[in-house]
């Protein structure tokens, strides 16, 4: 009876042994997506009163978990019984990706003043309406970039025993959430320990230089985060297609991978972009 117990957990530490390996490989294939992910979300999780901050980037943490308890199980299935769904899933949420980032560049480069109107109507929205629009915003964002990833990892593991597929794509899961959502926490609560820092050495010696330099740096940190986190939507939406249409990547083969997907990300938002504004102007004309 002994042996055949340390027989199950020399089993369970052989499959733990092969899914650390794929776990590695899974997670070195998804770097630059777990990358995007993180521009992508820091500047979704930001520009929220200071107490509010750690309670907003918890709900949207919480949101990540449920999406990943959704898409690791359905990927699974679907994977086994209906393959051809996850690509239409994938593209999908590449246009929605793409969208969103071209919505933010045409806002930024077309912007212009706003009625009095306008700003009366946006200064009586209360905070916690602001609050839910963000984070359900940063949530469906979070989801289709965790498609991706969970997808990106169960195709590096798709040779291999369902137990394994299971364990990896699950460890990548849990892996991609909190180590992107520790780091955005870290991020916004920089000019917090800038603060303690400059408060603890009385604003004199090297902390004090460092927590000034904290608080200086988290404006400039999340401004530049606007600007990848938007550069990130457009390359993840045009990766998707560079890499899930094949006539799409032979069109731009000749082209560097990063042109090419800035090239189909663009294309697609603006796509996606004329025909959104279409179904509002035929819905307004049916009201």
């Amino acid at each position: 009876m002994a042996s055949g117990f340390f027989a199950i957990l020399d089993d369970i530490g052989a499959l733990m042994d092969d899914v650390a390996v794929a776990s590695k490989v899974a997670t070195r294939k998804t770097a630059g997506i777990l990358g995007d992910d993180l521009a992508v979300n820091a500047e979704k999780a930001t520009g929220f009163l200071s107490n509010r901050e750690i309670p907003v980037l918890w709900a949207i943490t919480k949101g990540s978990f449920i999406n990943k308890l959704i898409i690791v199980p359905l990927a699974l299935l679907l994977n086994a019984f209906f393959p051809i769904a996850i690509k239409v899933a994938l593209l999908l949420g590449g246009f929605y990706l793409a969208y969103e980032g071209v919505e933010k560049i045409i806002e930024y480069l077309f912007h212009r003043n706003k009625k009095g109107h306008e700003v009366v109507a946006e200064a009586k929205q209360s905070d916690v309406d602001h609050e839910k629009i963000k984070v359900r915003s940063a949530i469906t964002t979070d989801f289709i970039l965790s498609v991706e990833i969970v997808i990106i990892a169960l195709e590096t593991v798709l040779d291999r025993e369902l137990s394994i597929q299971i364990l990896t794509v699950s460890v990548v899961a849990i892996l991609a959430t909190v180590g992107v959502y520790g780091i955005v926490a870290l991020i916004v609560r920089m000019d917090d320990a800038g603060y303690h820092l400059i408060k603890k050495s009385n604003d004199q010696g090297f902390r004090a230089k460092l927590g000034h330099g904290l608080v200086k740096g988290l404006p400039i940190v999340i401004k530049s985060l606007g600007v990848i986190g938007t550069i990130a939507l457009i390359l993840v939406s045009g990766g998707i297609f560079q890499h899930n249409v094949a006539f799409l990547h032979d069109l731009l083969h000749s082209l560097p991978e990063m042109l090419a997907q800035i090239i189909l990300g663009l294309a697609a938002g603006l796509v996606a972009l004329l025909l959104i504004n279409l179904g509002k102007k035929l819905v307004g004309a049916f009201r």
